[in-house]
């Protein structure tokens, strides 16, 4: 025979802790009560807390300015841009790699970081200063 209060009710026995994590786990309370605004609070910090706790490596690749705006033309199936040659930083007698590493570099700001180098040349702007004509794509 159970046990009754007082007031006529039945008590409820004591429940463990091992239930109540299981209730937690399976999600058993009904929406209003104590025990699910516990489990939606905690569901909320989880959510709002641990970003700020956990540091993927994710950071923005940092641009360096340069001193001339770049001259950026649509071509068939990429872009044209021009770049003056004091903004892009290449030593005398380097390589053919050297080279397209530097102005894939240089045009990062312009293109993003996903971008093909496909040919480039050296000319002369309209003040008789010496540029890039970079030829790239995505």
């Amino acid at each position: 025979m159970a046990s009754s209060a007082s007031d006529g009710s039945v008590a409820q026995p004591k429940r463990g802790f091992k239930q109540i994590l299981g209730s937690y786990f399976y999600w058993t309370y009904s929406r209003g009560s104590f025990h699910y605004d516990i489990m939606v609070t905690l569901i909320l910090l989880f959510i709002f807390i641990t970003p700020h706790l956990w540091d993927f490596g994710a950071k923005p690749s940092p641009i360096t300015a340069t001193g001339h705006p770049f001259q950026v033309v649509g071509s068939g199936h990429g872009v044209i841009i021009t770049v003056q040659a004091s903004d892009v930083n290449i030593p005398p007698g380097a390589s053919h790699f050297e080279v397209k590493r530097a102005l894939r570099k240089a045009v990062e700001p312009v293109t993003g970081d996903d971008v093909y180098i496909e040919h480039w040349e050296t000319a002369t702007d309209a003040q008789g200063n010496l540029t890039w004509k970079v030829w790239a794509h995505r």
